[in-house]
């Protein structure tokens, strides 16, 4: 893993998380517990209304804390109710908190490739909706990353589960003063939390 995402890692191990979060994430535990054990294929869809922000920030944070925990056959994906293009100042706070990106084509809708390790394979990240054909279409959980597509999808086909963890929307910093600061912090508290859950499936293994 890289130096500086390293680095990274430390200050997010040391970020509390509140008991009614642990709460809203045990379920997302469990069911990652409950696959390790079957020695099944982890399949996690985070999805948001656009795609753009918080589907990715989780997607990219779940895979490099799969690999930060040695947890096998983990995949993680991300998608939306609607394609967008994945937010341009999401690829710089990741880069800035040490992962390693590449704008893989000039697009309306860029191609990314995210590394958090330089043997590992790249996290590849798009906008897309929840059940392109790029996504799973069965033995996944399904977790929606804000209100809009929890409300808007009551039912995600193919889906094992579907659980509500919300965050909110950097977006709303766009072009204000607090905007690089909001989108370091947006990334940071959805790490603590994907750090968290792995951790306990590494204890409830």
């Amino acid at each position: 893993m890289f130096i500086e995402l390293k680095e990274t890692i430390k200050i997010i191990e040391k970020i509390s998380i509140s008991d009614e979060r642990k709460e809203t994430l045990q379920p997302l535990i469990d069911y990652i517990v409950k696959k390790v054990s079957e020695k099944a294929s982890v399949r996690l869809n985070f999805i948001c209304t656009h795609n753009s922000r918080r589907s990715h920030l989780a997607q990219i944070w779940a895979q490099t804390m799969a690999f930060h925990f040695n947890i096998k056959n983990v995949f993680s994906y991300s998608g939306g109710t609607e394609a967008t293009a994945m937010f341009s100042k999401v690829a710089e706070t990741l880069m800035n908190q040490g992962l390693q990106i590449q704008k893989l084509n000039e697009a309306e809708n860029s191609v990314y490739a995210v590394k958090y390790d330089e043997n590992s394979h790249p996290i590849i990240c798009f906008s897309k909706k929840y059940d392109d054909s790029f996504n799973p279409i069965s033995e996944f959980t399904a977790i929606m990353t804000c209100s809009s597509a929890d409300q808007g999808c009551p039912f995600i086909v193919g889906a094992d589960v579907r659980l509500p963890i919300r965050y909110e929307d950097p977006k709303a910093f766009d072009g204000t003063d607090l905007m690089n600061e909001k989108y370091a912090e947006r990334s940071l508290e959805i790490a603590s939390e994907i750090f968290y859950v792995f951790s306990n499936v590494n204890n409830g293994k």
